[in-house]
């Protein structure tokens, strides 16, 4: 994609009483040059043009609405945006961002990371409330995602927590998640996956566990990526399940798992004791989030990232091409 200014620096000036309007102008054209032609986050213009951030999102946005840019999209990045269009489309889904596959890199997570940071970004806005799920994508997101002090800003952790996935931890990410924004984070102290349904009952409505979980009612967003069911999946790499269970809830039709509700292609939860077992919230009270963010992609994953999007009805994808055209085939 390039971009030029049409208006602006290279425009001769014209006198005016205080010289704002010519000042503006040139301010704009700068900032649309360095956004545009040199690819700089809006932070890092703002900085190199000492003002604020949210001065330089005005001045784009004016840009725009004035016909100052001119956008010209490449065929592949063309491509993208038509595989948007048909998911958004197919699965009723409000937004969709697609990121280009590397072929020589078979695992897309650091460029669907890469393009859900930026999202998220976009999103963030003082006083939500925002539940966190877990995994691989998630974490990876964290160092694309820019920070900013939010006032008023909750987060909470949407699964307990594992002992032996220290990169992937739920409590982790959650905890790293509201440092970004200075926000409160409310984590659930108890392991993701206990030894009977009685504890899971005892410690939800006993040990204030259900404290937590309430906080997850009408929360303003939910981010969540999904878990295969192939051997070496990171669900898997918790010490919680062994090879022979996961076997067992492969041939009971689970295709993956979402906060460890373990689902089927279509999104419905399978008939396993795994899933009774499980201290994390409901798909239903994920599903009665006001926006609901799922991040996920890869070969393995495409069967339970099309029924996570059964089960929760995202309002927000991110996906790489690849699964994308899978997703679509289906």
């Amino acid at each position: 994609m390039s971009a030029s200014p049409r208006n602006g620096a290279s425009s001769p000036a014209v006198a005016t009483p205080t010289g704002r309007n010519v000042n503006s102008e040139r301010l704009r054209a700068r900032a649309v040059w360095l956004y545009y032609a040199e690819g700089m986050k809006q932070s890092e213009i703002a900085e190199a043009l000492g003002t604020t951030r949210v001065t330089i999102v005005r001045l784009l946005a004016d840009a725009r609405r004035r016909n100052e840019v001119r956008i010209t999209i490449s065929s592949s990045m063309a491509e993208l945006a038509g595989l948007e269009v048909q998911l958004s489309q197919r699965y009723g889904i409000q937004d969709v961002v697609v990121c280009p596959s590397n072929e020589a890199v078979p695992d897309p997570t650091q460029s669907i990371a890469a393009s859900a940071g930026a999202y998220v970004s976009g999103m963030m806005q003082p006083g939500m409330s925002i539940g966190v799920g877990w995994g691989k994508t998630l974490h990876s997101m964290l160092q694309f995602i820019e920070s900013q002090t939010l006032s008023d800003l909750s987060v909470v952790s949407l699964l307990g927590g594992f002992s032996h996935v220290r990169h992937f931890n739920p409590a982790d990410f959650a905890w790293r998640f509201a440092e970004l924004f200075q926000g409160e984070g409310y984590l659930v102290p108890a392991p993701a996956l206990v030894d009977s349904p009685e504890t899971r009952r005892a410690l939800i409505e006993r040990c204030g566990i259900g404290e937590v979980f309430a906080k997850a009612h009408n929360l303003d967003m939910v981010l969540l990526s999904v878990g295969g069911i192939a051997q070496g999946a990171t669900s898997f790499q918790t010490g919680y399940l062994t090879d022979a269970e996961r076997e067992d809830l492969k041939a009971a039709g689970a295709a993956g798992d979402l906060l460890y509700n373990f689902i089927d292609v279509d999104g419905c939860l399978i008939d396993h004791p795994v899933n009774d077992r499980t201290i994390s919230v409901s798909l239903e009270q994920l599903a009665n989030a006001k926006a609901r963010i799922i991040v996920s992609g890869g070969p393995e994953k495409v069967d339970v990232l099309h029924g996570a999007i059964a089960a929760i009805r995202p309002s927000a994808l991110v996906t790489d091409d690849a699964s994308a055209r899978t997703l679509l085939a289906m």
